[in-house]
């Protein structure tokens, strides 16, 4: 679709992924795609029964989508293996990135969780974690990162990546610039990190690095604050952080989401209004925002209001739009 003919509502809408309540297409999600024009949906437990189900849900989506002359959904989730595996049996359960003895692990989970998410219509997957956990701390991260060697870290994540998008999964990297330093758990608080640059260019920043020079699609930022860099935003609301560093220096073009901005680290300390505002200041592409309510409608109404307030505010959001098309145009034009 060409993106210059794009409605005010559609510019807006395509900078969201959201979540919903249900298992089927209910006037929840007829919402969301036709009204709110959202351009990405993201999976949990909640709304998945069975493959078959699963299926079903993800092609009345698609169809729905575009019976309202809408771009093809991204549809997402976090299936890393592990602790954190949206689906279950009957779909394969690896015993996640911890446990993983080599390269050829990695290429098992990824072939076979992007052969699993494409026969159900799932065409993102919100992994590889590439936090790097190191040894002597109790990490939040150590139960889901691939271990404590950033190097290693960079190596199993590069493969994951490689091997989903090699089988038409979209793979986003997470969670930028690294939280496996963090004992606090962002679900819950806002964790302070105080580090700075230099210190994480050898050790967090690597596998990112690696991940961005192999072509990841999309990556996801923290809501950590590290105090060396940005003392007064986390990183999913910094433009030092987000733009700066990950896109000016990194020098990553593609798709940049935040974490779930209903998690306690931004719900406690920020207003929607403010959040949203800074993610689009900081050149983020995609607020994520996993629970059903007003938020989502007032994120929608708050990019709207944002990208008319000037042409340099137009221009940033048409930039974004340009980075999740190009995406949806390389994976999902078959459904276009």
């Amino acid at each position: 679709m060409n993106i210059t003919l794009f409605t005010p509502e559609q510019s807006a809408g395509q900078r969201l992924m959201v979540g919903f309540d249900g298992t089927e297409l209910n006037a929840e999600l007829k919402f969301l795609i036709s009204t709110l024009k959202v351009g990405g949906i993201i999976l949990f437990t909640r709304n998945l029964v069975d493959p078959g189900q699963i299926k079903n849900l993800c092609i009345s989506m698609q169809t729905y989508a575009r019976s309202c002359d809408q771009p093809p959904l991204l549809i997402s989730i976090d299936q890393e293996g592990g602790k954190v595996a949206r689906l279950k049996e009957p779909f394969t359960q690896f015993p996640g990135n911890p446990k993983m003895k080599g390269p050829e692990d990695a290429v098992f989970f990824a072939k076979t969780t992007a052969k699993e998410l494409l026969e159900v219509g799932i065409n993102m997957n919100l992994a590889p974690v590439l936090d790097v956990a190191p040894e002597g701390i109790n990490s939040v991260m150590a139960d889901r990162a691939f271990g404590h060697d950033s190097s290693w870290v960079s190596e199993q994540g590069k493969v994951v990546i490689e091997h989903l998008q090699a089988e038409n999964i979209m793979a986003v990297a997470k969670h930028f610039p690294g939280i496996g330093r963090t004992v606090l758990d962002s679900h819950f608080e806002l964790p302070d990190l105080d580090i700075d640059v230099d210190a994480m260019k050898g050790f967090d920043l690597f596998p990112f690095k690696t991940a961005i020079e192999h072509g990841v699609s999309g990556i996801m930022l923290s809501h950590i604050r590290y105090t060396g860099i940005d003392p007064e935003w986390p990183a999913s609301l910094s433009k030092t952080i987000a733009d700066d560093l990950l896109r000016k220096e990194m020098g990553y073009d593609g798709v940049v989401m935040t974490d779930d901005l209903d998690m306690g680290a931004i719900k406690k300390h920020y207003d929607l209004k403010t959040a949203i505002q800074q993610i689009l200041s900081a050149d983020i592409d995609m607020p994520l925002i996993c629970h059903a309510g007003p938020d989502i409608e007032n994120a929608f109404k708050e990019i709207l209001d944002h990208q008319g307030r000037s042409q340099t505010m137009k221009a940033k959001g048409m930039k974004s739009l340009e980075r999740i098309m190009k995406l949806k145009s390389r994976y999902l034009l078959n459904l276009t």
